[in-house]
């Protein structure tokens, strides 16, 4: 579910942005403001990278679904937070550890 953010903008980029409804080329401030999105993104690749690192970082999204974000597979998405340092460590307890072993143990009988 999307939320809705405000921001501020000129009185000329508000203007221009209602010029361009008006006329047609948009629909609502939203369309235009996803169209320009994408066209950042575009011309700008390595903001969607740091953007899919962040959201990873802060818990927010998998491994997977942030390669997703970034436009990588996982592998190399794995190979840039690597090379940032930025790949989680998972703390395993000892006896999280035995205790699935002796899972794997029954499962295996």
């Amino acid at each position: 579910m999307a939320v809705a953010e405000t921001f501020s903008l000129s009185e000329t980029d508000s203007q221009e942005i209602s010029a361009l409804i008006k006329a047609g080329f948009y629909t609502s401030k939203s369309d235009l403001a996803k169209d320009a999105l994408r066209c950042l993104f575009t011309h700008k690749p390595q903001l969607k990278i740091n953007a899919a690192i962040q959201l990873y970082k802060e818990g927010i999204v998998s491994l997977g679904r942030a390669a997703e974000v970034a436009g990588i597979n996982t592998v190399d998405f794995r190979k840039i937070l690597i090379e940032r340092k930025t790949l989680k460590t998972l703390k395993t307890r000892k006896r999280d550890l035995s205790k699935g072993l002796a899972l794997v143990k029954r499962i295996r009988k």
